[in-house]
């Protein structure tokens, strides 16, 4: 694992969303199409969850969104961010707030 400087840490900008839609990658058998919300804005990210989730467990998910993350063309599907997930054994857990806190809240 390699070391970061506190000064490259201050610039990853993590955000608390919330999931509002799922959809179907229509070009890719393992991909979801996702709508979160930031608070100031929506964003869509790509997201590999589909062998993990069903689209009614992720709807109104709250989760921990890499929100400055350069925008991808994911199977010719713009993806803004990434949602952060931990992953052992091929259980998938999104990382959550233990309190509510409000959308678009960053994470420090």
């Amino acid at each position: 694992m390699s070391e970061i400087t506190f000064k490259e840490w201050e610039n990853f900008d993590f955000r608390v969303g919330q999931i509002l839609e799922v959809n179907d990658h229509p070009k890719a058998d393992k991909l979801y199409l996702l709508k979160v919300d930031l608070s100031e804005k929506q964003i869509q990210l790509v997201a590999g969850l589909k062998s993990f989730y069903k689209p009614k467990e992720l709807l109104n998910q709250r989760v921990i969104v890499f929100a400055n993350l350069e925008p991808a063309m994911i199977r010719g599907q713009k993806s803004e961010g990434m949602i952060l997930c931990a992953e052992k054994d091929n259980i998938v857990s999104f990382l959550t707030p233990e309190r509510e806190v409000p959308l678009g809240a960053k994470i420090r």
